[in-house]
């Protein structure tokens, strides 16, 4: 009679909650260096993004800074109900909606028209160069911008004041005329941040499958139905996931470049909901009041993403969430 060697006894399994502990903290070791790279963006938000929020409470209060924000009397939405009903909102919110309108319809779909053109370029060293020069003046702060605007466009000396002037046949003060601050504000827009706008563009247009134009080629297809069929469809994913960010910052128009363009004869139509929150918070004293009007942008905002992320996702198009 032959004896079984005894089989040695399996160290027991631990559960699966120690299991996925144990995993976790093994991908914490694993890619440390990756959540160390990480950690100046999450200080970032959580400083500049989630903690103002606490603040964001005296939009609901009769704020006074010697009593805090706890010892600040609590008016629920009077602010609000007084903004809405405040005169000036009207015209607020049509010069915020004109110039954000500029930007959307205009400014945006030039970066795609630009994102194509250059990727239609095939001479790599042109193609690099135009880049280049389209991306310096990004790097421009808006304060350089409107400097230069100032120059181009002074009267009796100014090049575009001269040409505008004789194309128009016009001796107008253009940095002054409220007709002219909307043209202004968006060749500006288009000419700092087109070109730098395009990169994304460009980066989706590199996994275009060149396979689909080279079938395309030997179909007869020419580079406009190429473009239409190939190019544009491969990169309406990416146009849709921009287009539903830009509509949630439509009343974010910026506040540094409409600042600076505006002034005293052109203010009715350079008023918009950035500098009225600054004339009324940092100049008035009015704390909760212009808090209140932030807090109101910042909801419509909300409500337009998530407004136009619905509407993409019943045209069949991907959504951001």
């Amino acid at each position: 009679m032959t004896l079984l060697a005894a089989r040695p006894e399996s160290p027991p399994t631990p559960p699966p909650r120690a299991r996925r502990r144990k995993r976790r903290f093994g991908d914490l070791v694993r890619y440390r260096w990756l959540f160390v790279l990480m950690l100046p963006g999450v200080l970032y938000f959580a400083l500049f993004r989630f903690w103002p929020m606490y603040g964001a409470r005296i939009a609901f209060k009769n704020y006074i800074p010697f009593l805090g924000i706890d010892g600040s009397e609590w008016v629920g939405l009077t602010h609000f109900r007084e903004f809405l009903s405040n005169p000036d909102f009207p015209r607020l919110l049509e010069n915020t909606l004109i110039v954000a309108g500029l930007s959307l319809f205009i400014a945006f779909p030039l970066t795609i028209v630009l994102a194509l053109l250059l990727n239609e370029l095939r001479l790599q060293v042109l193609k690099r160069t135009v880049q280049t020069l389209v991306y310096i003046p990004h790097f421009l702060s808006w304060t350089v911008v409107v400097s230069i605007t100032a120059l181009l466009f002074a009267i009796g000396n100014g090049p575009l004041w001269t040409f505008f002037g004789w194309i128009l046949g016009t001796d107008a003060n253009m940095l002054a005329d409220p007709d002219w601050f909307r043209p202004l504000i968006l060749m500006q827009e288009v000419w700092k941040n087109t070109g730098w706008g395009t990169i994304i563009f460009l980066a989706a247009l590199a996994g275009v499958d060149q396979e689909q134009y080279e079938a395309a080629i030997i179909d007869g297809a020419g580079r406009w139905q190429r473009v239409w069929h190939i190019t544009l469809p491969s990169i309406m994913p990416t146009i849709v996931v921009l287009l539903i960010l830009q509509t949630g910052q439509i009343l974010n128009t910026g506040f540094e470049q409409i600042y600076l363009m505006s002034n005293a004869l052109n203010r009715t139509v350079a008023d918009v909901f950035d500098t009225y929150v600054y004339f009324a918070g940092i100049e008035q004293g009015a704390y909760s009041y212009a808090t209140a009007v932030g807090l109101f942008k910042a909801i419509v905002g909300l409500v337009l993403i998530f407004g136009t992320n619905w509407l993409a996702k019943r045209f069949n198009q991907q959504g951001i969430f």
